[in-house]
């Protein structure tokens, strides 16, 4: 029987040096190969893959959700985003998540989030 370990949005980018670099800089992720053709950056086990697309209605159109075990904290450290991308401000949500999001120069949206305490299993 196989099994799946774990998942690695694909985003896209007009420039993966460029995108790689600002996760690097902005939200403290770790390179793990960068280039013109392919990019994957790398925080607290998670991997964020790029691949190279001009259409930046695709990115725009495009997110990941990373579940996180203290929302408020990621988003204080993610506080460099602002820098060349977007960061909204922390909420508990209607649907049982405390959340906050972030898009990147390119446009790709990624979605933080926790369960509200004492909201049950989400």
């Amino acid at each position: 029987m196989s099994r799946l370990l774990r998942g690695c949005p694909v985003l896209a980018s007009a420039d993966i040096p460029a995108a790689v670099d600002w996760y690097r800089e902005r939200l403290g992720f770790e390179v793990r190969r960068t280039g013109p053709d392919y990019g994957i950056v790398e925080k607290d086990g998670v991997e964020l893959h790029f691949w190279p697309c001009q259409d930046r209605s695709i990115a725009e159109n495009t997110s990941a959700y990373l579940r996180v075990d203290d929302v408020d904290r990621l988003h204080a450290s993610f506080e460099g985003a602002r820098e060349g991308g977007r960061i909204s401000e922390v909420a508990d949500r209607a649907w049982g998540m405390r959340e906050f999001y972030v898009w990147d120069p390119d446009g790709n949206l990624l979605r933080c989030g926790a369960p509200v305490a004492g909201s049950g299993p989400v």
